[in-house]
């Protein structure tokens, strides 16, 4: 990555419908707030949901913190792996998909969200879907650190290899 190009970051969770999408509502604004120019999309392993609206319970979260999601589930692509600078995914096991599904020579950082939690430095962004509103809350505010944190070892060149 240049000083010319953005960066180019791609939340990744199981189905790309409650954790991915938030945290990409998140990273754009934090990275935007920092003055990292960025480009923000998510992604799930696998393709239960693609084509659909992220849940109406992290659209309900995302609006009550004044964010938007109005993207639609897509699985991820051989393609991201060299389109995009760093992968931030949100569990141990959306990591280990990601690895495995990764071609030999990929350009992508792999790595968990919540490496840059300064909480909970690489634990799991628990999925919240079969779970009431306040995991949606929780889910929030540890993707809210973590982007902000993210965003600010970004600004600084900070992120690492």
């Amino acid at each position: 990555m240049t000083d010319s190009k953005p960066l180019r970051v791609l939340a990744l969770c199981l189905g790309n419908i409650c954790r991915s999408p938030l945290a990409e509502a998140l990273l754009r604004r934090e990275l935007e707030a920092a003055g990292v120019p960025a480009v923000v999309d998510s992604a799930g392993t696998g393709a239960w949901h693609v084509g659909e609206l992220a849940d109406p319970r992290s659209r309900e979260v995302a609006a009550r913190h004044g964010l938007n999601l109005d993207g639609r589930a897509r699985q991820l692509d051989t393609a991201d792996y060299d389109e995009q600078d760093v992968i931030l995914a949100m569990d141990a096991s959306n990591l280990h998909d990601a690895r495995r599904l990764s071609p030999p020579n990929a350009e992508a950082r792999l790595t968990l969200m919540r490496a840059f939690d300064p909480l909970a430095p690489g634990a799991d962004v628990p999925d919240p879907y079969y779970g009431g509103a306040d995991g949606f809350e929780a889910m929030y505010e540890m993707l809210e650190r973590s982007a902000r944190e993210f965003a600010r070892r970004a600004a600084t060149g900070a992120l690492g290899g």
